[in-house]
C-alpha cells in the first residue's frame, strides 16, 4: 500500500515536476534528455523481448 503511495502520480504531481525539470535543465536541453529517456527505453524493452524469446525457446527445447 505505500509503494502504491510513493509512485502515484495526478495531474499537479506531473505539472510540478514538468517545471523543475525545465527550472534545471532549461528548453534547449528538455528534447535531448526525452529523446535519450525514449531510445533508452526501446534498448530495455528489445532487451527484454530477446531475453523472453530466448526462454520460450530453451523451455520448448527442453519439453521436446
Amino acid at each position: 500500500m505505500t509503494f502504491n503511495f510513493l509512485f502515484s502520480f495526478a495531474g499537479p504531481e506531473m505539472i510540478i515536476i514538468a517545471l523543475i525539470v525545465l527550472l534545471l535543465f532549461g528548453g534547449k536541453k528538455v528534447p535531448e534528455l526525452m529523446k535519450g529517456l525514449g531510445k533508452g527505453i526501446r534498448e530495455f524493452n528489445s532487451a527484454k523481448n530477446t531475453i523472453e524469446t530466448e526462454i520460450k525457446e530453451s523451455v520448448k527445447d527442453v519439453e521436446k
